[in-house]
């Protein structure tokens, strides 16, 4: 079985300018694409796990989430970096749906699917609920990302950029 590093998308990959929904404004966070090589040159799988809910809520469809996600794996093409997968929940919170994170509903399709160890992966997010689905489908290395340096409350490892998490990832699974 393969091990893996779960990814959120907006506020961990790439800028979040809320609900985006336009592929024109989608902009990779400084670090992104050499941290991402370092992990998939370490033998992970990158897979990214992402709440869509401007779905559900019928601010932007599927499509234009698609195109999103189309825009950020070119932008990382150019960079020489393939993401292995892409799982969305397009689910509204009161919808209270399995998949949608702090739930670990889409990193147990990712892992079902991709054949991923869960025991041997790790979860990168910017929201505590990022790290929480990952201690619920039961990733060993769960880390929240504050980009802007501000100190943040969290039951998990703090981790000021990804280049940051990239090298705790590396040393946790050394």
């Amino acid at each position: 079985m393969k091990k893996a590093v779960f990814l959120d998308r907006d506020g961990t990959l790439i800028f979040d300018e809320g609900y985006i929904s336009d592929p024109g404004k989608v902009v990779l966070i400084p670090g992104v694409a050499d941290a991402l090589k370092r992990l998939s040159g370490a033998g992970f799988l990158l897979v990214v796990v992402s709440n869509q809910s401007g779905i559900g809520r019928g601010y932007f469809s599927e499509e234009s989430s698609r195109a999103v996600n189309s825009r950020m794996e070119r932008l990382l093409a150019e960079k020489s970096v393939r993401l292995d997968g892409i799982y969305c929940c397009p689910h509204s919170p009161e919808e209270k749906c399995r998949c949608r994170k702090p739930g670990p509903g889409l990193l147990l399709k990712a892992a079902a699917e991709l054949g991923i160890d869960l025991s041997r992966s790790a979860m990168l997010g910017d929201k505590e609920s990022d790290a929480e689905a990952g201690l619920s489908a039961g990733c060993r290395c769960n880390l929240r990302l504050s980009l802007q340096g501000q100190a943040v409350r969290s039951a998990f490892p703090v981790v000021r950029s990804l280049p940051e998490a990239a090298e705790s990832i590396l040393d946790f699974f050394s």
